[in-house]
């Protein structure tokens, strides 16, 4: 009994070892501007600082950069072209290092900072009826 409830301790903290080192890449921004996302190059920053260095015209360049290959982050869904300057402002904040100046700009467009706080999408706010009603 007591060499499967070992087996069974290792086994459990290997699956979070895995599960910990191969998530950190695929994960999209979660607060912290020092870290790249999963589709990071240099040529891909080179890019974007271009795009962010003139905000006012170059909003369809950033969305064809960011839909590139099929991709579709939410991010572009959630930035209209009128809001991108601020955008674009909160990105410039970041790389300054007035990461509240930033993370407050991201916050106005109604950009989380990388961390989920429900919102009533069945996290435990009550359950969802068939009718799309909520019983809380």
């Amino acid at each position: 009994m007591k060499s499967k409830l070992i087996a069974l301790g290792t086994l459990a903290v290997a699956l979070l070892g895995v599960i910990a080192f191969t998530t950190k890449k695929a994960d999209a921004y979660r607060g912290d501007y020092t870290q790249v996302g999963p589709n990071h190059t240099g040529e891909r920053e080179a890019e974007m600082d271009t795009i962010f260095a003139d905000p006012e015209n170059s909003y369809d360049e950033w969305v064809a950069l960011m839909t590139e290959d099929g991709r579709k982050p939410g991010v572009v869904d959630k930035i209209s072209e009128e809001e991108f300057p601020a955008f674009a402002q909160a990105h410039k904040l970041a790389q300054e290092g007035d990461i509240e100046g930033a993370n407050a700009i991201r916050e106005d467009l109604g950009l989380g900072q990388g961390q989920r706080r429900g919102g009533g999408n069945g996290n435990g706010q009550g359950l969802m009826m068939r009718d799309g009603s909520c019983n809380r």
